[in-house]
């Protein structure tokens, strides 16, 4: 099954929006009645449960939805693809810790999300970046679960833009207590899948190619079952090591990165996989060159991220925003 929510005209963006059943094309909905996306994983709810609520067929314009769920219980974002962390530590002249390939990294960022078109706002002087991640929303998850069962509390999986103040990010952390200004609200895909129906999925990870364009030009096309040292069991289990897991929460993959010959990739224009972030592109270019050549975002500068299924069909709709300084 794949859902979105829309927002509700006249209604405050606080709002939680009305749920829509999404035809597997994007091009139609129906309208679930009086229930949100919170309300179906609070109940469990199938879809089976939802045929009585459903009002009748519309077309779905994926670029006017919000979040999937704008209001999460929480967000908790892992960093699974350790090549990625690897670069920035060899970029900057770092040993990694050994410890970084048994124990994932995550933060607790901003349970509120933004939608899938919205603007990304900043100051050029921050570092503005986006990071195209594979994200789920889970079902209620119990204290202490191992990464074997944790999969099965999975209820969607969906898109995320995780936008990263790069310059900021230094200085906070100095501090020794993690993210909070570089790390502003993320946007999600307009739409999210169940496990059941969604190509590629094999039960812990997503296999595809997460497709990034940076102003109109192709930037990342790497495969998000590549390289992924964690998967979303381990990463539900890290998280719920201390404490239950609400039904709403949003755990993220982290910047999706693949190695080339055991080493850094290549652009998309050298024939490489590219790369999901500006960040990865400067530290490769580091590494290489001594230096950054890549910019971070500008005002006017576009991102735009989606996957598609062997046939070229468009699973979760485009993430698509455009920087607005501020």
């Amino acid at each position: 099954m794949k859902v979105a929510t829309r927002p509700i005209p006249g209604k405050s963006h606080r709002h939680d929006g009305e749920l829509v059943v999404v035809s597997d094309d994007l091009r139609s909905c129906r309208r679930v009645r009086d229930l949100t996306l919170q309300d179906v994983l609070d109940s469990d709810v199938t879809e089976d449960d939802l045929r009585p609520h459903l009002a009748k067929q519309e077309d779905f314009v994926p670029a006017s939805a919000h979040a999937p769920l704008p209001r999460a219980y929480q967000f908790l974002d892992g960093s699974a693809y350790v090549n990625h962390v690897e670069l920035v530590r060899k970029a900057r002249g770092a040993q990694m810790p050994d410890s970084f390939w048994s124990d994932p990294l995550m933060y607790q960022g901003l349970s509120v999300f933004a939608a899938p078109c919205a603007p990304i706002l900043g100051k050029e002087d921050w570092g503005i970046d986006f990071e195209a991640e594979v994200a789920v929303i889970t079902r209620h998850v119990p204290l202490g679960v191992t990464a074997e069962d944790a999969a099965g509390y999975i209820a969607y999986v969906m898109l995320l833009n995780d936008v990263s103040l790069r310059n900021l990010i230094p200085p906070e952390l100095s501090k020794g207590f993690g993210f909070v200004h570089s790390k502003p609200i993320s946007a999600c895909s307009p739409v999210a899948v169940t496990p059941d129906v969604l190509p590629g999925w094999d039960g812990r990870k997503l296999h595809g190619t997460l497709r990034v364009d940076l102003n109109g030009t192709p930037f990342g096309r790497a495969d998000a079952g590549i390289d992924m040292t964690f998967d979303f069991g381990d990463l539900i289990a890290h998280a719920a090591k201390t404490r239950a897991l609400p039904a709403g929460s949003v755990i993220g993959s982290g910047t999706i990165s693949n190695k080339l010959d055991n080493g850094p990739g290549k652009t998309v224009a050298e024939g490489g996989a590219g790369y999901s972030c500006i960040a990865e592109q400067r530290m490769v270019e580091t590494i290489l060159h001594g230096g950054p050549r890549t910019p971070f975002m500008a005002a006017g500068d576009h991102v735009e991220i989606w996957m598609e299924d062997q046939s070229g069909q468009d699973i979760f709709g485009h993430i698509s925003q455009t920087v607005e300084t501020i």
